[in-house]
């Protein structure tokens, strides 16, 4: 990753991340979506925030890493760092997956069964 000479303060940061957050959530298509992060990211930086979202549903139906990599291909490290912020985190792929993976068969995002 790039790095900047001086970094940028906070509340700079705070402030940019609270747009881009913006910027994504006036996206109502999937296909607005997809354009918008194919112009945003890297080939590189798209093809890790995929693999990251690819292990959730497998992490979430407590497929044990070594599995997930082999279905995969997708780093254990990389499942290690999901897995953390499935149980540490913000609650952020937690509530992206309880909003596109079907409820019958990931009944651990809702919260009445997840303790979370």
């Amino acid at each position: 990753m790039k790095q900047r000479p001086q970094p940028v303060p906070d509340r700079d940061a705070e402030a940019a991340l609270d747009a881009l957050s913006r910027a994504l959530a006036g996206l109502s298509k999937p296909e607005a979506v997809r354009a918008f992060l194919v112009d945003l990211c890297t080939p590189a930086e798209l093809e890790a925030i995929s693999d990251r979202w690819r292990v959730v549903p497998l992490l979430l139906q407590d497929v044990p890493y070594r599995e997930i990599h082999e279905r995969t291909g997708v780093s254990v490290t990389t499942i290690g760092r999901v897995a953390r912020c499935l149980d540490f985190g913000a609650g952020g792929y937690r509530i992206a997956a309880s909003r596109v993976l079907d409820h019958e068969s990931h009944p651990e995002l809702h919260p009445e069964n997840s303790g979370h």
